[in-house]
């Protein structure tokens, strides 16, 4: 097995451009065989790609700096690295806050390299106004649509699981138990609703403010259990590739309750499996448009596209009569600011608006 110390120089050698085809094909070979390095390995990258006005200077820099970090022998020994900049030399501080923290990275992987101490509970949070990438400890790959999160843990029990608070899409990688070499389920807690896999892609949207639970099936088998099912509900539901569910979240969300969906304003929801069309690639599925940086809206009224446009702008969009609420639009938004994408939705259908920062004003055309 390869010490810490090579691993770290791969890495390093990986991330900057210097890899020989040999050092490459080894690192590939050691995430294979190790998928929770992936994690560490896609984090480097992102600090990597810190923008830097001086970026051929400062990648030299630091890539000298992470081959110190992993104890291999400078080029120039002579000529020892120093760790501060010198007058001449204008050094980013952005820049040299990534060198920092790769290198604390660095030091956590060696500790659990060595240690394989149990990890603490991890979050990784989209704010508003912006999506994430991350790979996951089994090498499986999360992207976090606007206003989401996800907690999980290391993976070192029986179970992958995932508590999933907006929306997110799984790509899963098969996995195994090393000592039993039984497969290992990823479960994904979204609300009420738990959804269980081996190996699969799928699309979950839960967000607090939303009524119902959507999960769409790229490819794979997924099984759908409610925490809170009545005895109607305890079979488990299953979803094959290119199909729809939505679910009500919660119980004065269910069409079984008319009284107090009367007294809430909540429009009635039943448990639908839809099949989508098997033509469209993932790239055109409304479900997925957002992986793709585009929010597609089809028969969404004023008060449900407001939801998604607060999440996509980090906005916060307030109506001035109820009509305007009812206000229906389809189309769909990809590189607009937020005051072009007004003005589309403008030229769709008459309404008011009013933008102050971030606060936007929405009235009916008297």
């Amino acid at each position: 097995m390869e010490t810490p110390e090579r691993i770290w120089f791969l890495l390093s050698r990986n991330i900057s451009g210097d890899a020989t085809p040999e050092d490459q094909e080894e690192l590939m070979r050691l995430l294979k065989e190790q998928p929770e390095l992936m994690q560490q390995y896609d984090m480097l990258q992102r600090l990597w790609t810190v923008p830097d006005t001086n970026e051929p200077e400062q990648a030299d820099r630091i890539n000298r700096i992470l081959q110190l970090s992993a104890a291999e022998e400078s080029e120039n020994p002579d000529h020892p690295v120093s760790l501060y900049p010198s007058r001449n030399r204008s050094i980013s501080i952005v820049r040299w806050a990534a060198v920092l923290v790769a290198c604390s990275l660095l030091l956590s992987f060696f500790l659990w390299f060595n240690h394989k101490e149990t990890l603490a509970t991890n979050e990784i949070v989209a704010p508003r106004g912006s999506k994430t990438r991350t790979i996951l400890p089994d090498g499986s790959t999360v992207w976090l649509n606007a206003g989401s999160r996800i907690v999980y843990t290391d993976f070192s029990g029986p179970s992958r699981e995932v508590t999933l608070e907006g929306e997110a899409f799984f790509d899963v990688m098969h996995a195994v138990n090393r000592s039993t070499g039984e497969k290992l389920p990823f479960i994904v807690h979204a609300g009420n609703i738990d959804i269980k896999v081996l190996g699969t892609a799928f699309n979950v949207k839960s967000y607090p403010d939303d009524h119902t639970i959507e999960t769409t099936l790229i490819r794979g088998l997924v099984q759908i259990l409610r925490k809170d099912a009545t005895e109607k509900e305890a079979q488990p539901l299953y979803l094959h590739p290119n199909e729809k569910i939505v679910l009500p979240k919660k119980t004065e969300d269910r069409a079984e309750v008319p009284a107090l969906q009367k007294s809430n304003n909540i429009k009635p929801v039943t448990t639908t499996i839809t099949k989508l069309d098997s033509n469209l690639k993932e790239i055109d599925l409304k479900e997925t448009a957002w992986v793709y940086n585009r929010l597609d809206f089809r028969g969404d009224n004023f008060e449900e596209l407001a939801r998604k446009l607060e999440r996509w702008y980090n906005v916060r969009i307030h109506f001035e009569d109820d009509a305007v609420r009812r206000l229906m639009f389809n189309g769909s938004l990809e590189n607009e600011t937020v005051e072009q994408a007004f003005e589309g939705l403008k030229a769709a259908v008459a309404f008011n608006v009013t933008i102050k920062n971030n606060d936007i004003y929405i009235s009916s055309i008297k």
